[in-house]
């Protein structure tokens, strides 16, 4: 590959790649450390409401009068979703414009929908806490950039397949930051571009929404919708409750092949009252196929996502594809894996830069208490959420603001990296135990036990990473 690639081409690409990494590098460690993490929704909140009945199968009569019940008890609302229990989430519930209810076995309302530390966690990932649609723009341009990134690094470093298996651990920082990224970039390259692609396609999607109507719909934004996603039926009905349960009914005829998991009214208690059906396809990456029917639980058509145009199938696939749920609990445990080695590349990226600089300053220690304490801000959002039932984004941005300030004011890497390690381990083990007096025996459920077993592992990686008392001596004592 070096006869292949000018000096002067691998000069400019390895100049273009620092500063694109340089560029995007913040954001792009809390969008991988949160998708990373974002991976495991499903199971972050089963652990964050441990208390909640489990099912697979919820009867229709029961689903019925459950729908019926939030029904009259909802203000004016224009969407009605239900989630049916599934294996990978075996919870119903219901929910309306102002919030939802989780199900019990026998239909009645259990406790109010309430996920804020795990909705925390993917708004992170998805729009960075910023105003929606502007992040997820800004989050899909890390992705193309990111796109960029590998391109421009497989360029700039011609011997990355050679060395892929050099790892100097014990010689100087910068080489230490350097073959730890480059061997995570080779071996991961192929996820982290699949990654990359599909992340950028969110905010694309909302982009070419606003390009592509000028030029092809004669500026009507609402036609693009129809065409990608499907139109709505046309209907004229008398008001009456939605017969979501006859519309169920009918799916082991209509999709013998799939699994319902959610049901979605439209235009509720409206003469253009309809139902949706989404049903996942287990052979297929899309989200899910969508039956419609009429308010009376009639069944009209499909949408086509599972056999359909070629680009619509493909649309409805990315969000599976990204998130790595398609192939049961060990695909999850894979893509948790990369995202974490996509992590750690990303901030060695960043670590390489101030290995290369002659100097110190406060932008070192601003970064280090950066990249340490996020996973902090974290754990003290979750604790204040399932201890305190407080829920506040701004307590996650104040958490890594002041963990930067601290580290600037101690002004000692190792001291930094030491205290700020210890505290995320002693965060996480508070919170493990905080759960348990919490939650009681809910606390032993396999999801919540295991997640927990996850916490305490990490706390303990967490403490051996710490810099030990021995190598603060011998770092003080260095000339």
């Amino acid at each position: 590959m070096k006869q292949l690639l000018s000096p002067a081409l691998v000069k400019n690409s390895l100049s273009s790649h620092s500063w694109l990494g340089l560029l995007v590098g913040i954001m792009m460690y809390l969008v991988c450390l949160s998708g990373t993490l974002a991976v495991f929704y499903q199971e972050f909140e089963r652990w964050e409401q441990p208390t909640i009945e489990e099912f697979k199968t919820l009867p229709s009569e029961e689903l019925q009068n459950a729908y019926r019940t939030v029904l009259a008890q909802s203000g004016e609302t224009h969407h009605m979703y239900v989630s049916l229990p599934s294996a990978t989430m075996p919870r119903a519930s219901i929910s309306n414009d102002d919030g939802g209810w989780f199900l019990n076995s026998d239909g009645s309302l259990g406790e109010r929908v309430s996920h804020e530390w795990t909705h925390l966690l993917t708004e992170l990932h998805i729009f960075l806490h910023l105003p929606e649609n502007f992040g997820v723009i800004v989050v899909s341009i890390l992705g193309a950039m990111l796109c960029g990134l590998i391109i421009s690094g497989f360029l700039a470093h011609p011997r990355l397949f050679r060395d892929a298996f050099t790892l100097r651990l014990k010689g100087s920082k910068h080489l230490e930051q350097a073959d730890i990224h480059n061997r995570l970039s080779v071996w991961g390259s192929p996820f982290y571009l699949m990654i990359a692609i599909t992340g950028a396609y969110f905010g694309l999607a909302l982009l070419l929404s606003l390009v592509v109507a000028p030029a092809f719909f004669d500026g009507k934004t609402d036609d693009i919708i129809p065409t990608v996603f499907g139109a709505e039926p046309t209907l004229d009905q008398a008001p009456h409750t939605a017969e979501v349960a006859k519309a169920l009914a009918q799916m082991p005829t209509i999709a013998p092949e799939a699994t319902p998991f959610y049901i979605t009214v439209e235009d509720v208690g409206s003469a253009e009252q309809y139902i949706i059906v989404g049903a996942q396809h287990h052979d297929r990456l899309i989200y899910a196929e969508q039956y419609q029917f009429d308010g009376m639980g009639n069944y009209l058509n499909k949408i086509g996502f599972s056999d359909g145009e070629a680009g619509r199938q493909a649309i409805f696939s990315v969000y599976r594809l990204h998130f790595g749920h398609y192939g049961g609990f060990f695909i999850k445990v894979l893509y948790g894996i990369f995202g974490l080695a996509l992590t750690v590349v990303s901030v060695s990226g960043i670590n390489i830069w101030f290995a290369r600089r002659k100097s110190r300053d406060a932008l070192n220690n601003l970064w280090l208490g950066f990249v340490w304490g996020a996973p902090l801000a974290l754990s003290a959002t979750a604790i204040s959420q399932l201890v305190f039932h407080f829920h506040s984004i701004a307590l996650f941005w104040f958490c890594l603001l002041a963990c930067s300030s601290l580290a600037q004011f101690i002004n000692d890497e190792l001291l930094v990296k030491a205290l700020l390690l210890k505290l995320n381990a002693a965060a996480l083990i508070g919170l493990v135990i905080a759960y348990g007096v919490q939650f009681n025996s809910h606390a032993l459920q396999l999801i919540p036990l295991a997640v927990n077993i996850s916490l305490v592992a990490i706390a303990i990686i967490f403490l051996c990473m710490a810099p030990s008392k021995a190598a603060l001596q011998a770092a003080r004592s260095a000339p």
